[in-house]
C-alpha cells in the first residue's frame, strides 16, 4: 500500500517557493521521518518537556512532535509571520489553494504534523489528518473535531466499551493540547530566530483554547444545520 502524500507549497510575490512534502503511513497515519534528520538540542524530550508528558527521556530521547520539524524550522529562518503567500496544498485527490499569510499556512501545516506525530496528546487527531482540511476556520474545526470524537465513541460502543456522548473527553484532549502548544512554542523560540513558526503555534493554540470552554455553545451555533433531521 502506497504512502499518503501531502505537499504544502508556499509561493511568494518574488516567485520564490518553499515546499514541505509529508508522507504518511496509509494504515497508522503516522508521519514518516526523514532518514537523514539531524538531531538538535531543542528536539530532545527533556528540552522544555511538556508538564503533562507521560514519556521518559531514557526510553524516548526525542520529543515526538519534533518529527520532521527541523525541515520546517530551517526553511522559516527568513520568513515573517504576516508575509503574504500563495498556498497550495496538494494531495492525490485534489489541490486546495488560497492567498493567505505565512503564519496561517504554517499553522495549518504544523497542525497536520502534530496530528501525525507519536505524541500521546496529539495522536487523537489522526482521523482528522486523514481527511485534512487546510486553513480550516474555527467553526469548521469544531464541526470536524466533534464529528471525529463522536464517531470514535460509536466504534467504542460497538466494541462493548463505554462511550462518551457528552464530549467531556474532547474538552480534556484540547486542554492537554494547549499545554503541548505552549511547550512547543518554547522549543521553536530556541530553534529559530524567525517569528513565523512560533506564531503558527500561537494561531493553532487559539483554536485549542476556544474549544474546551465553548464546545456546547459552539455546537449550538451550528444546530440549525441539522434542523431537518431533529
Amino acid at each position: 500500500m502506497s504512502t499518503l502524500d501531502i505537499t504544502y507549497r508556499f509561493t511568494f510575490g518574488n516567485e520564490n517557493t518553499h515546499h514541505y512534502s509529508l508522507q504518511l503511513d496509509p494504515v497508522t497515519l503516522k508521519l514518516i521521518s526523514a532518514t537523514d534528520q539531524i538531531v538538535s538540542k531543542w528536539m530532545r524530550l527533556e528540552f522544555n518537556q511538556c508538564p503533562n508528558c507521560p514519556l521518559n527521556p531514557e526510553t524516548t530521547p526525542l520529543c515526538p512532535v519534533t518529527n520532521n520539524l527541523d525541515l520546517l524550522v530551517n526553511n522559516c529562518d527568513k520568513l515573517r509571520s504576516h508575509n503574504e503567500v500563495f498556498l497550495e496544498v496538494i494531495t492525490s485527490e485534489r489541490v486546495i489553494s488560497a492567498n493567505t499569510t505565512v503564519q496561517r499556512g504554517l499553522s495549518s501545516l504544523l497542525g497536520l504534523m502534530l496530528a501525525t506525530s507519536d505524541c500521546p496528546h496529539t495522536r487523537y487527531f489522526r482521523p482528522m489528518a486523514r481527511f485534512h482540511l487546510p486553513l480550516a476556520s474555527e467553526e469548521e474545526t469544531i464541526y470536524r473535531a466533534a464529528s471525529m470524537y463522536l464517531l470514535a465513541q460509536y466504534f467504542k460502543l460497538n466494541e462493548g466499551k463505554s462511550a462518551d456522548i457528552n464530549l467531556s473527553g474532547l474538552a480534556d484532549i484540547y486542554s492537554n493540547l494547549q499545554i503541548v502548544n505552549k511547550s512547543l512554542a518554547n522549543r521553536l523560540r530556541a530553534a529559530s530566530d524567525s517569528d513565523a513558526a512560533v506564531n503558527a503555534v500561537v494561531l493553532l493554540d487559539l483554536f485549542a483554547k476556544a474549544i474546551p470552554f465553548s464546545i456546547t455553545d459552539s455546537l449550538e451555533d451550528i444546530r440549525y444545520l441539522f434542523s431537518l433531521n431533529l
